[in-house]
């Protein structure tokens, strides 16, 4: 099974993108799911259908659905929300104030993930198309599961050991304030199905497809995107520059396909091979079924949408070198200015433009120190020697 993600900024067509991949790939014979985690809701503005929190039959093959992300909050939540907001109360809050303050700004849309893990695990389909929010809320949310599992795999075990240890008396002391074993297994749920989401998201078989407008803020945050991409883990198998205006004689319009022209020139040049399929200006924006599947095919140019569009590098490598070991991690278009480095313990943790990513490093680099690190053709480079104190332990 394929999983294709579509992000960009606000505005730009991803969701007119997606429905269109989708489309385009079911004329073709695939069995498609194209569903939504944009809380806008407009795929089924796109689709001109009526869409639900179960895949609805929009033609032969092809198949809608809004992800319900209320209903994947209330009951993934429900039970840590319950326990802060009786923590909460007990501090002198109102009970409605307590519930409003408990429920964390994006949740809804970090738990819509939920429903695409599942879709993808036990769905009939050949392809996913997901439309996902713009890219700000995509990055967060794609970086959730990882950061979350730092922190259940080792924080919480010991905060849970001590707690059942003390619990007896402390619950006589500071009554609901203290998490119950069932919130403690709240947590641990959604630790376990956030790792399956990104499992998922991360596999050969996904990829993300990253829509613009070749306008130059637009084109500057889908440069950061790329970098953010992959510095989660994530592969982007090729970028859909959306209304490209064509070639015209009149001087206004003109002058706005020159300067379209400079941005897609340089878009290729900085996207390192990555494919930019180009989807020219439409007087009207497609919508229905008939328009989106054109569209699809005119994008894809009569070529199978599900496919990789490109031969993706792999984005973490570990290989030895002469004197040691080099970790190299794919950061396209990253400056050096931008990026920080910091190895703690067992861990290394890379910082670009303000999104951080903590890898657990493999067990022979466990064993070396931080040689040196250079960035170079897209790549971070971090050589590792063995430290004599410890390599020969163990």
């Amino acid at each position: 099974m394929r999983v294709l993600l579509f992000t960009g900024k606000g505005g730009v067509g991803k969701t007119t993108a997606s429905a269109a991949t989708a489309a385009a790939a079911a004329a073709r014979g695939s069995k498609v799911l194209v569903l939504s985690t944009d809380p806008a809701h407009s795929l089924a503005d796109a689709l001109g259908v009526r869409l639900g929190a179960v895949p609805t039959e929009v033609d032969t093959g092809l198949y809608g659905m809004q992800v319900d992300a209320q209903r994947a909050f209330e009951q993934t939540w429900r039970d840590i929300q319950a326990y802060l907001a009786g923590v909460l109360e007990r501090a002198g809050v109102d009970a409605l104030q307590a519930e409003e303050l408990t429920v964390l700004p994006g949740a809804e849309e970090v738990l819509a993930l939920l429903e695409v893990s599942r879709q993808v695990t036990s769905g009939p389909w050949d392809l996913v198309v997901v439309d996902c929010a713009p890219t700000g809320e995509t990055l967060r949310l794609l970086a959730l599961p990882e950061a979350l599992s730092w922190y259940v795999e080792r924080v919480f075990p010991a905060q849970r050991r001590a707690l059942r240890a003390v619990r007896p008396l402390l619950s006589r002391v500071s009554g609901p304030a203290v998490p119950r074993e069932d919130v403690f297994d709240a947590v641990e749920r959604l630790h376990r199905e956030l790792l399956q989401v990104r499992a998922v998201l991360t596999a050969p078989s996904t990829s993300v497809r990253l829509v613009l407008t070749p306008e130059a803020v637009v084109v500057a945050e889908a440069r950061r995107t790329l970098t953010s991409l992959a510095l989660y883990g994530y592969r982007v198998d090729a970028l859909v520059a959306n209304r490209v205006f064509p070639a015209s004689d009149d001087p206004f319009l003109a002058g706005g396909a020159r300067a379209q022209t400079e941005q897609l020139e340089g878009v290729r040049r900085d996207a390192g091979g990555l494919p930019v399929m180009v989807a020219p200006y439409r007087p009207a924006e497609p919508v229905g079924l008939t328009a989106l599947t054109a569209f699809g095919q005119e994008l894809y140019d009569g070529a199978d949408p599900g496919q990789a569009v490109a031969d993706l590098p792999e984005l973490l490598e570990v290989g030895r070198t002469a004197d040691g070991f080099e970790l190299s991690l794919a950061l396209p278009l990253a400056h050096k200015e931008d990026l920080d480095l910091t190895r703690t313990g067992d861990e290394l943790t890379v910082t670009v433009s303000g999104h951080r990513r903590v890898l657990a490093l493999p067990s022979a680099l466990r064993r070396c120190r931080v040689a040196g690190a250079r960035l170079v053709d897209g790549r971070l480079v971090v050589r590792f020697e063995p430290d004599p104190a410890v390599w020969m332990r163990s």
